[in-house]
């Protein structure tokens, strides 16, 4: 009798798929397997997360100070909003938002690599990642649902090793 455990256990070689030493996250989008220009590494996406949102909560909190005794959700949408408008605005015209240019990776359309994504793409962006979930939903190039809804993909947009190294 065979032993099942090694079917299961295995990983992705038991149900045939292999990873070839020849292949990286971007591949098949044509992008290089490291450097500038490749796709953005998953520590350094969530870095830059974690700052947008701390800017957002400071701006917010900073927001609030202005408002005679803030109700719970006026202090909840003032730092939820100021981080929607902060990666909106910012992506939509420069391709970074504050954590992503702290960090050294950008956004960009797969039609149009060299500019900023736009506000529509970037709008549909920030509305699947304020959801969260197809944020963390990944696929073989490092494309979160988010990004493969609006068409974009995260790069890296520093040359050499640096802070972004954080996978």
């Amino acid at each position: 009798m065979a032993r099942w455990t090694g079917t299961w256990l295995t990983g992705l070689a038991s149900a045939g798929v292999e990873r070839r030493p020849d292949s990286w996250r971007g591949r098949r989008l044509g992008l290089p397997p490291e450097g500038r220009g490749a796709v953005a590494t998953t520590g350094s996406r969530v870095a830059a997360f974690f700052v947008d949102l701390l800017a957002g909560g400071l701006i917010g909190g900073l927001v609030n100070v202005f408002v005679t005794d803030p109700t719970p959700l006026q202090r909840t949408l003032a730092g939820n909003g100021a981080f929607a408008l902060e990666v909106l605005l910012l992506t939509a015209l420069t391709g970074q938002s504050l954590g992503m240019k702290l960090i050294g990776i950008r956004v960009v359309r797969l039609s149009a690599p060299s500019g900023p994504p736009g506000f529509l793409p970037s709008a549909v962006r920030l509305a699947l990642l304020l959801l969260l979930l197809p944020a963390v939903i990944f696929d073989r190039d490092g494309r979160g649902l988010h990004d493969k809804a609006a068409g974009t993909v995260v790069l890296r947009a520093t040359g050499g090793a640096s802070f972004a190294e954080l996978d």
